[in-house]
């Protein structure tokens, strides 16, 4: 194995683990507390808002690999402020944000030219969250074992980081915000914005009945994976554009009739087909900031995450809703796509 595929490997069991380890500590420390509804904002604000800033750090340290070990350490540190609940979570959210965007720039430099990897890299977080969440409840696994996992991986991406050329720096472009003197382009990185903002409330918001039973759940987790995977495997054989239209207007389709659940995982599978198009396609538009642009859709993710989080009433509650949705992504996401694609 050559060191990319190693790298890539890497980071996306890293990614899995992290996921994975955030979503224990939530439900295993959390659970029962008093700050538990605070504690969820302050998570969700430090892990995934707080990636601009991180991100702006990363691009300018230039040691990738260093920024996702500290991530994992972090979280580490967090299961030891367990009987803490709002310091404990706000750790393990900069841990998150740290890993994200160092993994999250190594995998973009390592891309290129194609969003195929960065659907490989995002994928398993999904899986991660979902065992988290399960086991968590469960209390049958131990701290000790996701502590040393995660001291573990945080040693393999430090390892991997420096075997190659015997330091700790990465190849990150000189730090530039170049594009954003644009407007065509702030207004195409605003469209996409609009597009992850819009795919986080969905996912925050489509609480299909069938998910209450493990199978479905499963396959409902399974179908957002491979939703991923895919989206970036087609976009290298048809392109972009024509990824984003046959996805978005299949999930538009399927919406329709989510409330049948092999239908609903459809809808699902084909309306994360897009999540590592839209990265990659910021990453462009911002190829001297990837770090900031990683924390940029991030932001997007808390943004759509919070209507739920302050119990607000629903744009989208049916399944004509999701549809609308999903076609207003795609023209979003076209309309985006249009000063990186010609």
């Amino acid at each position: 194995m050559n060191h990319k595929a190693g790298l890539i490997t890497a980071y996306s069991v890293a990614h899995f683990i992290v996921d994975f380890a955030c979503a224990f500590l939530m439900f295993r420390m959390m659970i029962g507390s008093q700050n538990l509804h605070i504690s969820l904002l302050i998570y969700n604000f430090a892990a995934f808002a707080l990636q601009m800033p991180i991100g702006l750090l990363a691009d300018r340290w230039n040691r990738n690999g260093v920024c996702a070990a500290i991530g994992c350490g972090l979280i580490a540190l967090a299961f030891l402020f367990g009987d803490y609940a709002i310091l404990s979570v706000l750790i393990a959210g900069v841990g998150n944000g740290f890993f994200h965007v160092g993994g999250g720039i190594d995998v973009l430099n390592v891309s290129k030219d194609k969003p195929l990897l960065l659907g490989i890299f995002v994928s398993p977080g999904a899986i991660g969250i979902y065992l988290g969440t399960m086991l968590g409840k469960q209390l049958t696994l131990s701290d000790f074992v996701v502590v040393s996992v995660l001291i573990f991986m945080m040693l393999l991406l430090l390892f991997l980081q420096y075997i190659e050329k015997r330091n700790f720096r990465s190849v990150n472009a000189l730090l530039s915000f170049e594009g954003l003197a644009s407007p065509k382009v702030l207004i195409a990185i605003g469209s996409l914005l609009l597009v992850v903002i819009l795919r986080s409330y969905i996912g925050m918001t489509s609480t299909f009945g069938w998910k209450s039973s493990a199978f479905w759940a499963m396959l409902y987790v399974g179908a957002i994976v491979f939703g991923k995977i895919g989206g970036g495997i087609l976009a290298v054989f048809v392109g972009l554009k024509k990824t984003c239209i046959l996805s978005l207007s299949l999930a538009a389709v399927f919406f329709l009739f989510s409330d049948h659940p092999v239908l609903g995982i459809a809808a699902v599978f084909f309306f994360n087909m897009t999540m590592p198009l839209t990265l990659w396609a910021v990453a462009k538009l911002l190829a001297g900031s990837k770090g900031f642009s990683f924390g940029l859709l991030t932001f997007g993710l808390f943004l759509g995450f919070l209507p739920t989080y302050l119990e607000l009433k629903p744009l989208f509650s049916t399944t004509i809703g999701f549809a609308i949705a999903a076609l207003l992504s795609l023209g979003l996401l076209l309309f985006g796509l249009r000063r990186v694609v010609t």
